[in-house]
């Protein structure tokens, strides 16, 4: 999606952020995995609800901005939004579970 954005300054710089946020939820995810306590777990797991969040705000400067349309952003913003609120679900469920 990225690559077929308009090659313009504003844009360049947006696109830019946006992959640095969408990929950092994957590698954090990968991460999380890993963790060696609930602790740790709740505290990439949020890195990963944060980068997700940043990811959806970069899409809606493209879709509001009028750089990228709506049929482009709505699936991805949609799809961003729903893993959003499963990370929030894990969280929350993690640390009830650590109670």
């Amino acid at each position: 999606m990225v690559e077929s954005l308009p090659k313009r300054n504003a844009t360049y710089i947006i696109s830019n952020q946006l992959v640095k946020s969408s990929t950092s939820i994957g590698a954090n995810y990968r991460a999380a995995l890993r963790a060696r306590s609930k602790a740790e777990l709740i505290a990439k797991i949020g890195i990963v609800e944060e980068e997700a969040d940043e990811t959806l705000y970069w899409l809606e400067i493209l879709k509001e901005g009028g750089i990228a349309s709506p049929e482009i952003i709505d699936p991805l913003w949609k799809e961003c939004n729903e893993l959003l609120s499963i990370f929030i679900a894990t969280i929350k469920t993690t640390k009830a579970s650590s109670s």
